[in-house]
């Protein structure tokens, strides 16, 4: 029978080597999954890259170019606050985002001109289609990607996953909890700050009691086979010896 500690970290990690690219579906994802992270990186002067994937013109009520339009700017600042060196804007639709060869090229391009050592994309056990296809699509593109060398992560957004590193990120979260509020376009459509604030809090379970909140991603090992496939890996562990 595997223990908890065969099957969650139990000390924090430091954080992932620059530059970082990190790939969100929506405007938002960045900071709920990863927030305390980003702003710890601009902290130690880690050079930090947000890709925003689909234009979120669904993420809400009436005119859909204006929320698209409202949310551009939330990301704007939220990224600014995050400290992030640079963003782009995709702006694929919302819910519509499918696995291609030209969103692949693109992001290939993107994985060339930054030459990133940490690669972030949703866990594929998120709930939302255009998450996963977001992991789909990066995974196909790292693939591809002649030469890459750098490290791949899966990071959290609404689900816990498995995970196999964990951030301390106690020190930011009252400043992660603060920025999320700017994305007040979403805190309307659902309970979003509360969530996140669960997942962090959870996820400090292994952790000292001091210890407020965390991040917990999943670091690949190598770039081999399907992301399917990878994370089907992970999973026999948590029902081995039942």
């Amino acid at each position: 029978m595997l223990m908890e500690h065969d099957l969650l970290p139990y000390s924090v990690s430091d954080l992932p080597e620059g530059p970082w690219l990190v790939f969100a579906p929506h405007a938002d994802d960045e900071t709920f999954g990863m927030g305390g992270s980003l702003l710890l990186a601009s902290q130690q002067n880690i050079e930090t890259h947000v890709v925003f994937v689909t234009d979120g013109a669904l993420g809400g009520e009436g005119d859909h170019q204006a929320l698209v339009e409202k949310r551009i700017q939330e990301a704007r600042t939220a990224t600014d606050a995050l400290g992030v060196t640079s963003i782009y804007f995709f702006a694929e639709p919302d819910r519509g985002l499918q696995v291609s060869d030209r969103l692949c090229d693109k992001i290939s391009e993107l994985l060339a001109q930054i030459k990133p050592r940490s690669v972030f994309f949703p866990t594929p056990m998120e709930y939302h289609p255009d998450h996963r296809v977001t992991t789909e699509l990066v995974w196909k593109s790292i693939q591809s990607l002649e030469g890459f060398t750098g490290d791949a992560y899966a990071y959290e957004i609404s689900t816990l996953a498995p995970i196999n590193l964990l951030i301390d990120v106690s020190a930011v979260a009252a400043a992660k909890y603060e920025i999320i509020k700017g994305y007040a376009s979403q805190l309307t459509q659902a309970k979003y700050l509360a969530l996140v604030q669960a997942i962090d809090t959870a996820r400090t379970f292994s952790l000292p009691m001091d210890r407020i909140a965390a991040e917990g991603f999943f670091k690949y090992e190598n770039k081999n086979g399907s992301i399917k496939e990878q994370v089907m890996m992970t999973i026999p562990a948590y029902f081995e010896g039942l």
